[in-house]
Order: structure tokens, then sequence, then C-alpha cells
């Protein structure tokens, strides 16, 4: 054989085996692909026939309601959560210690004009943190503004001796719900604040819910100065009451709280964890606040996130899937008035040196899911978007198609600058204000396949990243 017919043989042989090689990784790609979609089915079948998620979500809110920081429910939602993580038989479960705050709404929250031809008494809730008002109360003119910065304009002369009374509303044009909650939630945190600073003795703050009824939505406030003064929030329909009365005449109100802090008080967050059998070191964390404000049951915000996080350990094991990597359930206390438990939960991780490969918090409610937002280091940040991108095929016959960049949640985020990919769940965000933080958040207004197909979804993700980490 010649050089030359040597030379085309082997040219020959070679492109045969490159066509062979390709042919097989992609007949291997396909049935791995094919395996992939077939086990994401036994997840949702499992989740909707034999989940146990919308009852460990009745037990809770009936068993441990109004779950706030320090309150003797928080420590029975510590022990049922224990119990629950503990009858599921992972391989560990533990409680993690955490100093949180303890606040207490006390027994008066009244609010009423005193000098309208009709008397009128208003919904409001203390704001969570708040002071109280001096004993019988405040009897001042209310003064309404819409924005923080209107404070400015109207100066010291116009505000000082008078409640202010924030009133801007959620932007009803905006689809996304978090995005309208986003650009008013500054007068709820911020208004007491900053409105002392110019001589305010009070605030009232309209409830920030696109649902115009008549239960005031509560939530944190943050004071930074030394002047605190009381603040709460009004319902929505309240607030359109008062506002239409200020445009006829002035107000004054007699406003009256007895809300205060207590020393803080010991509680903790709840973990349990399946080690992985290949990669122990690489966890997979997903955890939702075990915490609630304590004028409500807790149910989507955030009991929905805590079930949704006991569940994918609870499908993994009936489905007898062992895991490659290590998955970690954590239910975060104290998100809503201090996120103490996520912030000793961060420090601890990183001084063990722990490596958290994914972080997915659901903390949006317990109805449809739609996809989940990308937060966390750049590096990860990126690789985790691309990723969650080659498996939407795999999420379309769910109906799950949102992957995009955004905020992930208040308690994993706290791992930020560890490495770590940082994930949110995104469920259908239009009915979700109707019930945060307001008396109607109960387990009555969750839908249980809703909140099963949440699950459902979460546990898909986090299988995927177990068999493939970021960069599959």
């Amino acid at each position: 054989m010649t050089k030359l017919k040597y030379f085309l043989w082997l040219k020959e042989k070679w492109q045969v085996f490159i066509v062979l090689s390709i042919l097989n990784i992609s007949i291997c790609s396909a049935q791995k692909q094919t395996s992939d979609s077939v086990m994401i089915r036994r997840i949702y079948n499992m989740a909707l026939t034999n989940g146990k998620c919308y009852h460990h979500l009745e037990r809770l809110c009936k068993e441990a309601p109004a779950r706030l920081s320090g309150s003797a429910n928080a420590d029975k939602a510590v022990e049922l959560t224990f119990d629950m993580l503990r009858n599921i038989e992972p391989d560990t479960v533990w409680l993690q210690p955490v100093m949180v705050p303890h606040w207490v709404r006390g027994t008066k929250a009244t609010c009423n004009t005193i000098n309208t031809a009709t008397p009128h008494q208003f919904n409001i809730l203390a704001l969570g943190g708040s002071v109280p008002t001096p004993s019988g109360g405040i009897k001042s003119e209310v003064i309404e503004i819409n924005s923080i910065k209107e404070l400015d304009a109207l100066g010291e002369s116009r505000i000082k001796g008078k409640i202010v009374f924030f009133n801007r509303a959620l932007d009803k044009r905006i689809i996304d719900t978090f995005e309208s909650y986003g650009g008013c939630a500054d007068q709820r945190l911020y208004g007491a604040d900053e409105a002392s600073k110019y001589g305010a003795v009070g605030v009232l703050v309209r409830s920030l819910t696109l649902h115009e009824d008549e239960h005031p939505h509560t939530g944190m406030l943050i004071y930074k100065t030394e002047q605190r003064i009381p603040s709460a929030a009004i319902s929505a329909r309240d607030a359109n009451t008062l506002s239409a009365l200020l445009k006829k005449n002035k107000v004054m109100l007699d406003m009256e709280m007895d809300c205060r802090s207590l020393p803080d008080k010991q509680s903790y967050n709840v973990i349990a964890e399946i080690k992985g059998s290949e990669y122990p070191d690489e966890i997979i964390l997903v955890g939702g606040h075990l915490d609630s404000w304590d004028n409500s049951e807790g149910a989507h915000d955030d009991g929905a996130g805590c079930v949704h996080s006991i569940e994918v350990l609870s499908l993994f094991k009936k489905l007898d899937y062992k895991p490659r990597r290590t998955i970690r359930c954590v239910l975060f206390m104290n998100e809503e008035n201090g996120s103490k438990g996520a912030r000793l939960y961060a420090d601890e991780a990183k001084r063990k040196g722990e490596k958290h490969l994914v972080g997915i918090e659901s903390d949006r409610g317990g109805f449809s899911p739609h996809g989940f937002t990308v937060d966390g280091d750049d590096e990860e940040r990126k690789a985790c978007l691309k990723t969650l991108q080659k498996w939407r095929h795999l999420f379309k016959p769910y109906l799950v198609h949102l992957f995009e960049y955004g905020g992930s949640g208040v308690d994993v985020s706290k791992l930020k600058g560890q490495g770590v990919a940082l994930l949110g769940f995104i469920p259908d965000s239009q009915r979700y204000f109707d019930y945060h933080h307001a008396s109607t958040d109960n387990f009555v207004n969750v839908n249980r396949r809703e909140l099963e197909m949440g699950s459902a979804t979460i546990t898909a993700l986090v299988y995927l990243f177990d068999q493939y980490g970021l960069n599959p």
C-alpha cells in the first residue's frame, strides 16, 4: 500500500470513527434526557397522588399559627416541623440555636376621627417593631402624603405635631405584583423614621395590597434614629375613606396602640438532610422561613415555603432516590423582623467551610408554579441561568417557563459571597398580596393542587442539580 493510499484509508477510518462517536454521544444524551423526563414525571405523579405537603401545611397552620419570632407558637412550630422531618427519616435532623427579637402586638390598636360630623373608626395594625403610643393615645391632626420625598417639600413647619398618612397605593398597571410591592415598601419600612425627623408624632401607612378590603396588612418597619414614633398599617378601604375625608376638611385622629419590645429570646432554625452518596460535601439547600406574622396562620407566607422544602426530602424518600449530593432542608427563623436565623446560618456555613452548590428559597406563596429567578455570585449566577435554560424543555409539560435573573429570597441571599447559585421559586403572584401579612393568610386560602405542583417543581429542579451540578 502506497503512502497516499494508506493516508486515504486512515482518513476514511477516522471519519467513520468520528461519526460513530458523535452518534454514540447523541444516543447517550437522548437516553439520559429520556431518563430525566421519566424521573421528573415520577416526581410529579408522587406529589400529586401521594404527597404530604398539604397535610403538613394544615398541621402547621392549625397547631402553630401566628408564629412570630419569640412567641410560644414559634416554639410550637419548631417542635412540630422537627417531628415532621424526623418522620421522613432523613440521615440527620437538628436544631440550630439563634437569638431572635421578641416583639408583641399587645391588645389595643384603635384609630378614629374626633372632629367629623359622623365618627369613623379605622382598621389598623401596628407595624412590626413599632413603639407604642403614649398612655391614652395620640390625638392629632393627620396630613396625607404619597412619598417619603414629600416630607422634604412640606418641611417641619407643616409636619411637626401631626400624624403622617402615607397613602401611596400599589400600581395596578404593573403585571409583576412583587415589582409593584417593591415600589411602595419604602413607606412602610422607613416612613416612621423619616417622618420623625420633621417632628411627626405618629404614622399611618396604606396597606401594601392590591385588594381594597377592610383588612390591614402589617409588616416590619426600621428605625434608624433615636426619635421613634408609633406606626401602623391602615386597611386599603379605610385609607380611601380617610383620604376622601381629608379632601373635604382637616381631620383629627385619636390613635392608640400598646405594642412593645421584650428582650431577645432563643429560638431555632430547623434543619434536615439526606447525605450525598458521591459528593457529600456539595450541598443543595432548599428552604423557607418558619416564622410568620402574629395576625394569621401564615399559610402562604411562609408556611407554603416550609412544606415545599420538607416535601423535597419526603418525595425523594418515597421514590427511593439516593442523591449524589447532599440535599438539605432549612426552615429559617425570624425572616419577618430581623433575618437573624439566616444570618447565623450563613455565618456558620462560612465558619465551617461548607460548600453550598445551590440555595433555593420558596417565599412567594403556594400558588401555581411559573419558574425560578437566579441570583448569587457572578460566575455561579451565569452558569446557573445557562443550565436552567438547557433544562427548559423538561419543565415545559408542567407549564413552568420562567428562568431569568432576579432576587432569590431574603434567607438564602445571606449566602451571597460564598460561591453559591441562589434561586427564588416563582409561583403566580396575582393573588399573593391579597393575603400577605393580613389576617386572611390562612390555610383555607391555599389550593391543594397548586401547592403540590409547587413542591413537585422544586423537587424536580433539585433532582437535576443533584444529577448534573451547575455545568452539565
